[in-house]
Formats: C-alpha cells, structure tokens, sequence
C-alpha cells in the first residue's frame, strides 16, 4: 500500500495570489482470496491468510453497501478493518477510482476467478461524485474576484449610459443607449454598403475607359490601313 499527499499551488503573475489544491494518492495491492483446506498452511501462515480473508470480507462488505442501490440509507461499514479505513475516500468519497481484478485462466481456479469477477462486478456499481479539492480561502478569493468582475461591468455600464439611476433611485437600462446602438450598427452596416458600391463604381469606370480606350485604338488603325490603299492607288 503506498500512498502520497500531494499539493499543488498555482500562483497568478499578475495579483501575486496563491491558489491552493489539495490530492491523495492510493496503490492498493490486495492479496487473494484463500482457502485453507487448498492451501494447506499452518501457524503464522494460516493467521495471515485468515487475516487476509478478514479484510476482503470487510471491503466486499461495504462495496455490496455502497453498490447496492436499496442499501444506500443504510451504515456503511468503513470501521470494520484497516484496509476500508484506508479506502474510505477510495470508496463512495471525493475520488476517482480503478480496480483491475486478476483472474487464472486454469480449470482449477474457477471458483476463485468467478468470485472475483463478482466482487468487480460489485464495485463497477459504485458512483462517485467527483469534486475539486480546493483549499475554502481560495474559493473565497474566486467569489471574490467574480464579484469585482461584475462590479467592474456595471460600473462600465453607468459609464457608457446603457445604466441610469432615476430621480427616485430606482435603476434601471437606458433606452436611449438601446437606441444609439442599434443606430451604430446600422451605420456600420450603410458604411460597409457605400464601401462596396465605390468599389464597384470605380471597377465600371476602369472598365469603361478600358474599352474608350480599345475603340479609339480600333479607329486609329483603320485609319492607317485607309491612308496606306490611298498611298497605293497615288502610285
């Protein structure tokens, strides 16, 4: 069994304040279950391997509780070994959790690989909610700073007139300010409009003299090829 308490800490460059995470890590490697008459241990062997037993019996016991949705009201018994003391966060707390079960392929094990596929079994029904574990100073601190984000709106809202206080102190949103928005808007979009017409006027007149341009030339070289046949005829 290892486990670490870990905490993490980020700092914003710019207020120079902390924020404060708090994690614990669980490795459980839980030994089988045996049986002694297979077994054949004796002496400290056979206290350990009952001892053993001991322990996942209490774990199969409060996983059948947490599991099991009619028994959600009743006691779950966390207190009955060490190994589920340990576990209590592990196990319907503010976690998330993994259980890989090992099984044995052999014929002569079946049993034991059918109980342990019941006891996965049992847990997968186990729902945690999980939730940050943030230090209370902290999220006092990001109620805090909401709060100024908001105040900070309004404030920009009395400045900009779209809030109004009346004579009677009663607030409330200037229509007005409604008003010079939407007009904003549609200058914006007229804007954009005679922008696209001068753009398409300049274009027809470039076009235009495009073709004044191709014409005069047109008539030019006719009147050249004319004045060359008189030239011929002369001589």
């Amino acid at each position: 069994d290892n486990t670490t308490d870990n905490r993490m800490i980020s700092e914003s460059s710019e207020m120079n304040e902390f924020e404060t995470l708090t994690a614990k890590f669980h490795f459980v490697d839980l030994a089988g279950s045996e049986r002694l008459k297979r077994t054949g241990a004796t002496g400290e062997r056979a206290k350990e391997g009952i001892s053993i037993n001991c322990g996942l019996l209490a774990l199969g016991n409060v996983i059948s509780a947490l599991g099991d949705k009619s028994k959600k009201a009743t006691h779950v018994p966390y207190r009955d070994s060490k190994l589920t003391r340990l576990l209590q966060d592990s196990l319907g707390g503010n976690s998330q959790t993994l259980m890989i079960a090992c099984v044995s392929p052999s014929d002569r094990d079946f049993m034991e690989t059918l109980n342990t596929l019941k006891y996965a079994n049992r847990a997968r029904n186990i729902k945690n909610k999980v939730m940050v574990n943030q230090d209370r100073a902290s999220q006092q601190i990001n109620a805090l700073r909401s709060e100024i984000t908001r105040l900070q709106m309004e404030l920009m809202e009395y400045k900009t007139g779209k809030r109004i206080i009346d004579e009677d102190g009663v607030e409330s949103i200037n229509d007005m300010f409604h008003e010079n928005a939407m007009l904003q808007t549609e200058n914006n979009n007229l804007r954009v409009r005679i922008k696209a017409m001068q753009e398409t006027i300049d274009a027809l007149r470039a076009r235009i003299t495009q073709l004044m341009s191709d014409q005069a030339n047109q008539v030019l070289a006719r009147a050249g090829e004319g004045n060359e046949e008189i030239g011929n005829m002369i001589h």
